[in-house]
């Protein structure tokens, strides 16, 4: 497919994912395409309990979800159609650990870039699952996030990396920059 203004070249013939956080900065595998993209219907919080990355059953952390309402800024990846199988293996390996607290489903995400919609694999928070942790106050949130620390460290390294990304990227993401704020600094 050729390239024209409103759709990058070979964007029909490409298998897109949408990241929306670590994701966007570390994909852990190959691309062909890298867009700026827009997910309507759908927000990023903290709203999964983490029990093996960023905590324990007891002392669960918080980590990003998608979950339904609002509109996500994030990254949309392209791979060549013959690689989804092997980038979705990974993708599920990495994010649906046991518990699956995420759903794996296509959905409409607008390429800022030339404003053309594709069909990407995103991620979607579980509420069936006993992991989600829905609509927490701030105050829970923060609570959390102190105390969660699991395989891969500190939740709350989580939180100030996901902002500072966000930030570098020109995400804004009000709600992550207040709990960061009452966070604290690092110490």
């Amino acid at each position: 497919m050729a390239a024209t203004p409103d759709r990058p070249a070979g964007a029909g013939d490409l298998a897109w994912f949408f990241g929306y956080g670590s994701l966007m900065w570390n994909p852990g595998f190959a691309h062909d395409a890298f867009e700026p993209a827009l997910l309507k219907g759908w927000s990023r919080g903290l709203c999964i309990y983490s029990h093996h990355y960023r905590g324990t059953a007891a002392r669960p952390g918080l980590v990003l979800g998608l979950r339904p309402g609002g509109r996500c800024s994030g990254r949309a990846f392209g791979v060549a159609a013959s690689r989804e199988p092997e980038v979705l293996a990974y993708l599920d390996a990495r994010e649906l650990l046991g518990a699956e607290v995420y759903t794996r489903v296509k959905l409409p995400v607008l390429l800022l870039g030339c404003r053309s919609s594709i069909d990407a694999w995103c991620y979607v928070a579980r509420p069936e699952c006993e992991q989600y942790a829905g609509d927490l106050d701030r105050a829970a949130v923060v609570r959390h996030v102190r105390q969660g620390h699991g395989l891969a460290g500190a939740c709350t390294d989580y939180v100030r990396n996901t902002v500072g990304h966000l930030r570098g990227m020109g995400i804004a993401e009000p709600e992550l920059e207040a709990v960061l704020a009452e966070l604290g600094p690092a110490d």
